[in-house]
């Protein structure tokens, strides 16, 4: 049986790269995402071209039972997991509250909260039992700063934060990492991003930008950051940490 490392959310930007660093390290990476099966499959075939072992499985995170079948299928026919990256977004874009429904409010709850409460209901009393694991959250600016025409998603991603420090209080004791990793800037990711801008305005984002500039958060270089939270002592783990480009400001400057 091989050490897993679970990315729920595994697209082309973050939770890919996530992937393919801990494949480079020694995990199985497992990759689960909602759709694009081909993209899913690309990402497979990379790692492997590589010399790492990686699965991908199309993954809906809110249907009944989805998140604690696949931990289990995981748990009994791959290895344990060790390693969860929970890579979810819940972005459904500027919305004025009269232009918020009920169900895309609650959407970005079921999303960002509620399966993360899931994944680590399923996946906790697991590694407490192996005495070791470790949870990488995936958050965003808005857990921290609710702006203009984001109700769903700051009410989404605050909820995720205080989600993370309230495991935290739980399960560090118990030798169980949890980190809420606070995304503070656009990140260079063409199925986030450049879904939101378009292919036109996303390229023209990166020759402003990014590529050289380094005005982008870069995944492959942020896939690092997350590579090294995982392995650090327990004497000094990191409970959250904000990353940006160095040109940005940061959210509490603006």
């Amino acid at each position: 049986m091989e050490p897993v490392c679970l990315v729920i959310g595994a697209g082309a930007g973050i939770g890919g790269n996530v992937g393919k660093r801990f494949a480079k390290g020694g995990y199985h990476a497992v990759l689960c995402r909602r759709s694009d099966k081909e993209g899913l499959d690309r990402l497979v075939s990379d790692i492997e071209a590589e010399g790492g072992r990686a699965t991908g499985f199309m993954l809906n995170a809110v249907e009944e039972d989805a998140i604690e079948d696949r931990v289990a299928e995981i748990e009994a026919s791959i290895g344990p997991i060790e390693v969860v990256v929970f890579n979810l977004g819940a972005q459904i874009g500027d919305r004025a509250l009269a232009n918020t429904s009920y169900k895309q409010f609650e959407m970005g709850w079921r999303l960002a909260c509620f399966a993360l409460f899931r994944v680590a209901q399923s996946v906790f009393p697991r590694m407490e039992e192996r005495g070791k694991g470790t949870l990488l959250v995936t958050s965003a600016t808005a857990a921290v700063r609710g702006n203009k025409g984001q109700h769903s998603h700051a009410a989404a991603m605050g909820g995720r934060r205080m989600l993370c420090q309230t495991l935290n209080a739980e399960f560090a004791p118990k030798g169980i990492h949890v980190a809420h990793i606070l995304i503070d800037g656009a990140v260079d990711a063409p199925d986030t991003l450049g879904k939101m801008l378009g292919e036109e305005n996303f390229q023209k984002l990166r020759e402003a930008r990014g590529l050289e500039h380094d005005g982008l958060l870069v995944p492959s270089e942020l896939a690092e950051t997350y590579f090294h939270i995982a392995h650090q002592h327990r004497s000094v783990w990191t409970h959250e940490l904000d990353v940006r480009a160095f040109s940005d400001l940061a959210w509490w400057n603006h």
